[in-house]
């Protein structure tokens, strides 16, 4: 499979102001998941995807490669399908822009994920860590025996009414899709839960089109906020 990675970012946040150029070990956030995401052998390209002409200036300046974006779209799914009808594979990986800690790994278990003719869509779990699992930024997932999602919530799913102590799943902001299923997404009307949970691949489940998920033993941390930002950097400094 010819597989591209397409990194949306914009620079307009609302609880962690540009936080795409707020830098870690004397580089913007941007650029340190750009380098985590070329560091796969199994990629084609990796491309950032911006509508703003600061992060663009940026990667230019850093040689990091990157296609200026329509402003006008709601989602990263939009701008990654804007960059598929220039860009032609089999897959598109989807990583969002806000996560630094992605590894290799993560890509090569997405991709083992899409070798499954049916997955139109799939992204990845890993087990969560305590601190996770009441977090409503730390979005958790619950699949059926197949693999596949059967729900993502920033609530706690599944509720432990009986004291049964369940294994709970952090869902991790990484997606590969075929182009049928972006072209379907951006053609389908926001749905009423990815309204309420603020989670768009809801929109997919909503609308019968499955997300086959991979588990990975590798947590990673979206930084939404000050705190995860020196989360990350915390991190970054032990490895």
């Amino acid at each position: 499979m010819k597989a591209i990675a397409v990194i949306p970012a914009r620079l307009a946040s609302t609880r962690l102001p540009r936080k795409m150029l707020r830098e870690i070990a004397g580089k913007p956030l941007i650029g340190v998941v750009y380098e985590a995401v070329r560091s796969s052998p199994l990629l084609a390209d990796v491309i950032i995807a911006t509508d703003s002409d600061v992060i663009m200036q940026v990667c230019r300046q850093r040689g990091w490669k990157a296609q200026m974006t329509s402003a006008a779209h709601r989602s990263g799914t939009e701008r990654l399908h804007e960059v598929s009808g220039r860009e032609p594979a089999d897959v598109y990986i989807n990583v969002q822009g806000d996560e630094p800690l992605t590894v290799p790994e993560h890509i090569a278990t997405l991709l083992q994920v899409m070798q499954n003719p049916e997955a139109q869509v799939g992204t990845l779990m890993t087990p969560a860590a305590q601190v996770d699992i009441p977090n409503p930024n730390a979005v958790k997932v619950v699949t059926d025996l197949n693999g596949r999602a059967l729900y993502f919530s920033r609530a706690t799913i599944p509720f432990d009414r009986d004291g049964t102590r369940p294994r709970y799943f952090k869902h991790l902001g990484l997606y590969a899709y075929r182009k049928p299923a972006l072209d379907r997404f951006v053609q389908l009307p926001e749905s009423s839960l990815e309204k309420s949970e603020r989670l768009e691949q809801l929109r997919f489940l909503e609308n019968g089109i499955p997300i086959f998920v991979g588990e990975t033993p590798h947590d990673s941390v979206g930084v939404d906020t000050e705190e995860d930002l020196q989360r990350v950097i915390e991190i970054l400094r032990k490895r």
